[in-house]
């Protein structure tokens, strides 16, 4: 039982990375896509496109990585959110082939072709973000389970919260798109892209606290994670977690300096900084639950010799993956020229 135990915790933390890698990754090429219409004219999209083309659809790696790691490793987790979650989750996966088709066919396009594939990006772009947004606050609020299955209602991922979710992550996307734009672009999108992270940083540092404040409602036990009750404060465990806002906080800060000073990599550094001190916060605010508030890991995971024999394959393929992810960024390390194009 402890060995499985430690099995279901080492796979849930192995999830949480591949997404939060994902975020990270497919966040800024999705909040390029998000900054389309902001753009100046078709020939400084050919360039925003050009600076995420050699890296945008391996950066979806990880995503196939964290839907398949949940599936194989905490099936029952995976029968109860996807009954759930469907509409959002299937929204999300249209966009992205969506997304993905306009991106390869917009630079073929001409007058009206390169119009509509422009618009199809952009379009891909936002309502992916937005599904994943619904998805990530219809997880928050928890699902209704009966006997460890599904037993709400087609709709109850559509509330205010997760609109106000969905929300502030399209602001965050775009970010971090603004963000990659100043490290990879030189010349007047540099600038443009410079003030756009400076604007986003301050919508993006008021949804996370709007967020913030909105997740201590979900559930009694989420104020009790933070030392909070109705009537008194904790304040050993408050102090103890105090940090991490104050330290998001510090960080929105030095993003917003970062762009001033024309700063190239340390903005998007501080904003992928930024998402993971939203991403630790909301760990220990569900901490330790894997579908809130009604299975952890040990509840919803696989059998235990499942759990060894998948670990045997992802403990050497984990550093294959994040080796040639980090060649192709390394190879393609240089800013987008005025010429660039994708090709």
């Amino acid at each position: 039982m402890v060995f499985g135990t430690e099995l279901s915790m080492i796979w849930a933390i192995l999830i949480a990375v591949a997404v939060f890698l994902y975020v990270a990754l497919d966040g800024f090429d999705l909040g390029v896509g998000i900054l389309f219409p902001f753009a100046k004219d078709a020939r400084e999209r050919d360039h925003m496109q050009a600076a995420i083309a050699p890296v945008w659809d391996g950066n979806e790696t990880w995503l196939v990585l964290g839907g398949g790691g949940l599936f194989a490793a905490f099936p029952k987790a995976y029968a109860a959110l996807m009954p759930a979650l469907y509409a959002p989750i299937i929204l999300m996966l249209l966009a992205l082939v969506f997304r993905g088709v306009a991106f390869e066919f917009r630079h073929h396009g001409r007058g009206r072709g390169k119009q509509w594939w422009t618009i199809a990006f952009a379009g891909g772009s936002i309502v992916a973000t937005i599904a994943q947004g619904l998805v990530l606050g219809g997880f928050i609020q928890g699902v209704t389970l009966v006997d460890g299955q599904f037993a709400g209602g087609p709709l109850d991922w559509l509330t205010p919260f997760s609109l106000l979710v969905a929300a502030s992550l399209v602001a965050g996307y775009a970010l971090l798109g603004g963000c990659w734009l100043v490290f990879k672009t030189e010349g007047e999108l540099f600038e443009r892209a410079r003030g756009w992270v400076k604007r986003l940083a301050l919508i993006t540092a008021l949804a996370m606290f709007a967020v913030s404040l909105a997740t201590l409602s979900v559930d009694p036990r989420v104020t009790a994670r933070w030392g909070l009750t109705m009537t008194s404060v904790d304040w050993p465990t408050f102090i103890k977690l105090a940090p991490l806002p104050l330290i998001a906080a510090a960080i929105c800060y030095m993003l917003w300096r970062g762009a001033d000073q024309r700063r190239h990599l340390a903005p998007y550094l501080f904003a992928v900084g930024l998402f993971l001190i939203g991403y630790i916060g909301l760990a220990v605010s569900l901490f330790p639950y894997i579908v809130p508030f009604a299975m952890t890991p040990a509840d919803a995971a696989a059998a235990d010799n499942a759990l060894s024999l998948m670990l045997w394959g992802a403990v050497p393929m984990l550093p294959i993956i994040l080796g040639y992810t980090a060649y192709v960024y390394w190879v393609f390390r240089a800013k987008v020229d005025d010429d660039a194009a994708y090709h």
